[in-house]
């Protein structure tokens, strides 16, 4: 049986769930798991704790192909859209990738979110900022160009500041010794699932995936480690694309696009069996980008 079934038939909507008791605004309690998998986060208690690394190389032949045709005909599609949306059809088909931990507990994340870190130019004294986007289960190649287009947009502009930069500034008006204290309650209020929803909207650090594109950069990926504050189970970082000369099935030389990419996970939300189905599907998509055009069959519930 593969993890699409175990976890559940796909839907083409996800149903509407009543809170109950132990969930939280931004998760659904998991109650159905094992209980040695509960208990894990009792015996590793941070992410630090529980961090697993991996690393892949991703042929990107097929995708290359598939950006050049959409060029050709007019749609302005890149290879970070491609990126993000085949992550986002990885979450609706194996959501047990967007699960977190909160006070010992694990938590299905309601909502598909991505962060990712944008300089403003290519240039040493450009501010960064990071970027957070909602995207729903169904969301297709073209839905993720979009939002993604307009994020950047609108926080290109060295002059321009969104909600989490705000914010930051107004926290760092504040003497040291307070912020200290206000990072620490606000953390605690998270573990409990008190934060004001305010400060969840706005924190890069509670997204069900942390991306960063070192490739604009021309250089290899690297283990982005995972962040205490917040609620991030996987971080990824994805390299230059770089020709490398593999050998067929049939013992042919041949030259092909790669990527590297760097994953840093949090080891206790599910199992590596979980992880190895989640990758591999999301590998695959890359050899069969046209199928992110279209919303996919269905969408799968994580478990109860």
């Amino acid at each position: 049986m593969d993890a699409t079934a175990r976890q559940g038939q796909g839907t083409l909507a996800a149903p509407k769930r009543r809170r109950r008791w132990g969930d939280r605004y931004d998760g659904r309690l998991l109650r159905s798991l094992d209980p040695l998998y509960q208990l894990i986060p009792y015996i590793m208690k941070t992410r630090s704790d529980a961090q697993n690394l991996f690393e892949e190389r991703i042929d990107v032949t097929a995708v290359e192909d598939w950006l050049r045709a959409q060029r050709a005909a007019g749609r302005n599609v890149s290879f970070l859209h491609a990126f993000l949306a085949a992550y986002v059809r990885t979450i609706s088909q194996r959501p047990r990738m967007n699960r977190f931990i909160a006070g010992r507990r694990i938590y299905a994340r309601n909502e598909i979110l991505v962060s990712f870190a944008l300089k403003k130019r290519l240039r040493e004294d450009s501010p960064e900022t990071v970027v957070k986007l909602k995207f729903e289960p169904t969301a297709t190649v073209w839905d993720v160009q979009k939002a993604v287009d307009e994020a950047i947009a609108a926080n290109k502009q060295e002059t321009a500041q969104n909600d989490t930069d705000l914010t930051a500034k107004l926290f760092m008006f504040l003497p040291g010794l307070v912020i200290r204290f206000a990072v620490w309650f606000l953390n605690l209020l998270d573990q409990r699932g008190l934060l004001p929803k305010v400060i969840h909207r706005v924190s890069p650090f509670h997204t069900s995936v942390f991306v960063t594109d070192l490739g604009s950069l021309g250089v290899k990926p690297i283990y982005h480690h995972l962040y205490e504050f917040g609620s991030t189970s996987v971080f990824l970082a994805f390299g230059a694309k770089e020709r490398e000369r593999v050998v067929d099935e049939e013992g042919n030389a041949t030259v092909k696009k790669t990527i590297g990419l760097k994953v840093v996970t949090d080891e206790r939300i599910c199992d590596g069996y979980d992880y190895v189905y989640a990758f591999k599907y999301f590998v695959r998509l890359f050899r069969h980008p046209e199928e992110l055009e279209a919303p996919p069959a269905g969408v799968v519930e994580d478990v109860e």
